[in-house]
Order: C-alpha cells, then structure tokens, then sequence
C-alpha cells in the first residue's frame, strides 16, 4: 500500500517542503517548494522570521495540492535545534524566535557556571556547554529581566512552534528537547532542580513526547483554506533535523560513525543509552536524543558555515561563485597550507568571514591564505581535519574501533568535501543519503501511521531507496603530518 507524506525540513539557510512516497518497498522524496531561510538583523538583534516561515510551509502544502499531489498521509517538521518561540496565555506568539547566533549568549556559560560548575551542569543533562544552547538563552533572558519571561506561559522549540500552530496542540517533541541542555541526562524529564537554581522559570516547559507521536490532525480551517482533503495526521517525528538524518542511516553499525553536514556538522555514534562521565565532559560531547530512545553522542562541529559565510561576502564584492566554481579554485590551491579550527569563537558570528580567517591566521603565525580558492581549500581541509579528531575521540569514549563513516546531508554532494574528510581521518567514507532529515523525517511518519514497523526496517527501506558512493583515504603521509599540525591549533582555539 503506498502513502504519501509532507516532510517539512528547515535549515539555517534555507527551507524545503517535501513529498515523500512510500510505495511499499521503497521511498522517493521530490521538492514541492524550497525557499531562503536565515537571520533576520534588527536593532543589532538576529531573529527568526517565523511568520514567514509559516508562510512558506502553506505554500509548500498549497502547491502540492495545486499539482494534483495524493492524498496527504501526514506532516511532520523538522528543523536545527536549541531555538524557541515563546506564546503568551492565549497562544500568542510573543516575538519573532532569537536566531542562535544572536549575541546575547555572549559570556553567559560562564555567568551559569558561576551558579552551578559546569561539571554539575553536564552531570545534570549530559550535554555539550555552548553558548546558543536553549540553557544560556533563558538565562541571558533572566539576566537582563526580559519582559518576554514574565508575559510567557509556554516555550515551543522552532519545529513543536509549528506543529502547535497546525493542531492547537503544545508539546515538545524529545529528539529537540535534547538540544536544549534542559532536560535530565538520565530520562525525559525536565531538569527541574537546574533551573531553579537559575531562576528559570519551569512552568514554560511543556510535555515532552517520543519522536512519531501523532499530535492530532491538521486544523480544519487550514485543510479548507489549501484545498486539502480528510483528515491529515500531524505527527512530531525526529523534529530535530539531525536526529531524522540519523534516522536514515543505513548500515549503521558498532564500527560506524555518522556524520551530518551542512551548516552545523555533527558527527558521532549511536548508543543504547546516555554515555555521561568526566571524559565526556573534557572533551565536550553531547548526549542528543535518536530515535526509539537512542542516544547520539555526537560532537557539534561549526560545518559548511565558514564557507557559506565567505561566499556571502565574496558577493558582496561583487565575486558571484557557485559552489561547483569556488570548488574548481579550492581544488588548484596548493593543499594542507593554513588550517583554522572550525569551532574557534572567532567564526561564530556572522559577518565578513574571510577577514576573520586571515586574522585567526595572522594571530596564529600561518601563512594568511592568499586566494578565494586557498581560503575555501582552508576551510574545508580544516573541518576534515576536526572531524578526524571528532573520531578518534569516540574511540576513545567508546573503546570502539571506527571502520566507516557515514556521511549524509548537504556536504553528501561534495566530492571535494567527503574524498578530504576519508583523507583525513584514514578511514572509508561512505556518502547519501543526501536529503538524510527529509527522508527521516519521512520514515518515521510512515512507522507512525503503521507503513513499517521500526526503525530497523525503515532503514533497510532507506537502503534500498538510495544511491551511495565511497570514498578511499590516499595522500595519507602529507595528511598525518597536517593533523599534528592542526592539533596544535586546538590548543591555541
């Protein structure tokens, strides 16, 4: 029996609304409408534009119907993580979302840390300290008495904002509770008693519930409005666009590590349960949530972030690339030259990206790149080279031996991207799905309306749906030698 359902995956860069066909053996996901996302900048604020966004999505529904689109099965968004809405007492949206990049969080891991160490916080959730973490945007919000906190009554992560808005329902879906640093390490509660002593109020926090939770279905008046038909189920998937591209993982096994690129890259392994000790804590894992309960413990990179930046201010400048053409000129650069740690806090803020670079090359005595090809070559040698540490690392977690990575999303597609991170890390890299969060999200819609089973067999769906190609490491000598000089960067980072 075949089903058809919408997959709303949104990005910090850009916003898709797919259909995903389930024929009974196999998937395929078409684009039915993709638009640009990103920070919207106002009175040295970066926010979210939620009502467009909102915007977008009914018309991803509207044209599937337009097209003659099947019957809809269900909906499902997902979408990054740590980012929120706040709704007034009558269901209102009080502002547009803070963006995670906004400065607020600025300095605000170590005002937490003076309240509770950072060891007790991590004890506590399990989670990596960064500064955009939901934890350290609340806290900023009680730090400089925001009225927003005391007009609140609920607090909906970005995809869960969504899905209020299409059902009237208020629930947080678990995989996104997990990014906020909020929720308790060792179940799916709350940590209630971390709050508190922060001030923050906990009343906000609505019901967690599991990925594939049907919420209810899509608002008459929305169905009437788009020319829709029925009843359309509105299931909170894997709502973190992560968790849904782990979801589609084929063959993910003890000697695999996954790694999802885009934007934000996070690379990792799945576990049964959480993995929260010292070591963990020294070097800056997280806990995140996967589906059927799972653990991902995972290392957030800063992904395709420093080259999107720079192609946003090339431009500016008047220098156009596409990414086949600024690939071309990385691929003439002259290789392993200058390297950059991709998480430095230099590169977290948007702006002029290039500039940045050759500062934090300056100030760390390389060679400033010295062409818009070297800067991309840099980049992406350097986000290699950090998942090759990444790696390393979760053997050393988890006294696995990593054979393989599992590269899915956006950076699937780049050659250049995926032959230098199998370089780097000397290991095969196996690359696809590309459209890993829709597909995810997809599957986990069609266990939820009972199409499958399980995760297990979704993804021998996903398997038998997708192309994927391998990447064997060469160049290996000149590549350890550049790790070691890269390990040095982190010390200076």
């Amino acid at each position: 029996m075949s089903a058809t359902f919408i997959a709303v995956d949104l990005g910090a860069s850009n916003g898709r609304v797919l259909a995903g066909l389930w024929d009974g053996e196999r998937f395929t996901v078409d684009e039915v409408h993709r638009f640009p996302n990103g920070p919207v900048r106002l009175l040295g604020s970066l926010y979210w534009d939620a009502a467009r966004l909102w915007t977008e999505i009914l018309t991803g529904l509207s044209s599937h119907s337009a097209k003659g689109g099947q019957a809809i099965a269900g909906i499902s968004v997902d979408s990054w993580g740590v980012d929120f809405g706040l709704l007034d007492s009558k269901g209102r949206l009080l502002g547009n979302p803070y963006h995670y990049r906004d400065a607020r969080t600025n300095g605000m891991p170590e005002r937490v840390f003076g309240r509770v160490p950072a060891a007790e916080v991590f004890r506590l959730t399990g989670v990596q300290s960064m500064q955009l973490n939901t934890l350290y945007q609340l806290f900023s919000m009680v730090e400089t008495r925001d009225p927003q906190l005391d007009a609140a009554e609920t607090l909906l992560m970005i995809p869960d904002l969504f899905h209020y808005w299409m059902t009237g329902e208020k629930k947080v879906e678990f995989t996104n509770a997990t990014t906020t640093q909020m929720l308790d390490g060792a179940g799916r509660v709350w940590a209630t008693d971390l709050l508190h002593r922060l001030n923050i109020p906990t009343a906000l926090l609505p019901q967690t519930v599991s990925a594939g939770t049907i919420l209810g279905p899509l608002r008459a008046d929305i169905v009437e409005d788009l020319g829709l038909d029925g009843q359309i189920p509105v299931i909170a998937g894997g709502t973190h666009d992560k968790a849904s591209a782990v979801a589609a993982i084929p063959e993910l096994d003890d000697e695999s590590a996954f790694l999802s690129s885009g934007t934000w890259s996070l690379m990792g392994v799945e576990l049964p349960s959480p993995l929260i000790n010292d070591q963990v804590l020294s070097l800056s894992f997280a806990n995140e949530g996967g589906l059927e309960g799972r653990t991902l413990l995972l290392r957030n990179i800063c992904g395709l972030w420093l080259l999107q930046e720079s192609l946003r201010q090339w431009r500016k400048e008047g220098r156009n690339y596409s990414w086949d053409e600024i690939l071309k000129v990385a691929q003439e650069a002259s290789p392993l030259r200058t390297f950059v740690d991709p998480d430095a806090p230099d590169f977290l803020s948007p702006g002029d990206m290039p500039a940045v670079i050759r500062a934090y090359c300056r100030d760390t005595g390389q060679p400033k790149p010295d062409s818009d090809g070297a800067l991309a070559r840099c980049c992406l040698e350097s986000l290699s080279l950090k998942c090759r540490w990444v790696v390393d690392s979760l053997q050393t977690l988890t006294q696995r031996r990593i054979h393989t990575i599992r590269l899915v999303g956006g950076g699937s597609r780049n050659d250049m991207l995926c032959q230098f991170t199998a370089d780097a890390t000397n290991r095969h890299v196996v690359a696809g799905p590309v459209e890993a969060a829709a597909l995810g999200n997809v599957m986990v819609q069609a266990i939820a309306t009972g199409y499958l089973p399980d995760l297990a067999s979704g993804r021998q769906a996903i398997a038998a749906s997708i192309e994927r190609r391998s990447f064997q490491p060469r160049m290996t000598p000149e590549w350890e030698a550049g790790y070691l000089r890269f390990k040095a960067l982190l010390e200076f980072s």
